[in-house]
């Protein structure tokens, strides 16, 4: 994936990781009593399932970025990090992660996936690819707001694209071809597998 380098904190609000975070935040709030057991584009996940996904992956941000690896934060996150506030939590979550974010340097750091080492930056740009993606498929599951803003969309197709081939890879689904005159936000969500609708 591309290294991109932002002129502002990356919990600037013009900042697509910023972007992302309030795109996600937007759909969570939006959802009723009633839909959290809704399904999503995502395979097996419910509504609920899809919250509880990016609200872990929000928690871990600050332990990774303080240079945790992977093996030491072990277990902490694993299942339901919901609780009874579903909202509660992922707001919560997401406000740590920003505030990790704007520590000046923070996309200078080294940071320990699974897979490696990666600096702060390519850590950062691939959790705003997964949100903005993942915004997406609540805003489907609540039937609300598929529409993403244009900015972040053309962020994360840009990532997306930086890939290369993700046949195999695990993280999204396989590709669907896309007319030729598709816009943006269908090519990006075809090239994860989805169909795009209004």
């Amino acid at each position: 994936m591309a290294q991109r380098r932002h002129h502002r904190p990356a919990a600037d609000p013009g900042t697509p990781y910023a972007q992302a975070l309030a795109a996600f935040d937007e759909r969570v709030r939006l959802i009723a009593p009633d839909q959290w057991g809704a399904p999503t584009p995502c395979a097996d996940w419910s509504v609920r399932d899809l919250v509880n996904h990016l609200t872990g992956e929000q928690l871990w941000t600050p332990e990774l970025l303080m240079g945790a690896t992977v093996s030491e934060v072990g277990g902490r996150f694993d299942g339901d990090v919901l609780g009874s506030d579903p909202v509660a939590a992922w707001a919560g979550a997401a406000a740590a992660a920003r505030e990790a974010f704007a520590v000046p340097g923070a996309t200078g750091l080294t940071v320990h996936l699974s897979f490696g080492d990666v600096s702060g930056q390519y850590y950062l740009d691939q959790l705003t690819t997964d949100l903005a993606i993942h915004a997406w498929d609540l805003a489907a599951g609540i039937g609300r707001r598929t529409r993403l803003p244009a900015e972040l969309v053309d962020f994360a197709l840009g990532e997306i694209t930086g890939y290369g081939d993700l046949s195999g890879s695990g993280l999204f689904d396989p590709p669907l071809p896309a007319p030729d005159d598709a816009g943006p936000q269908t090519r990006l969500l075809a090239l994860t597998g989805r169909r795009d609708h209004p």
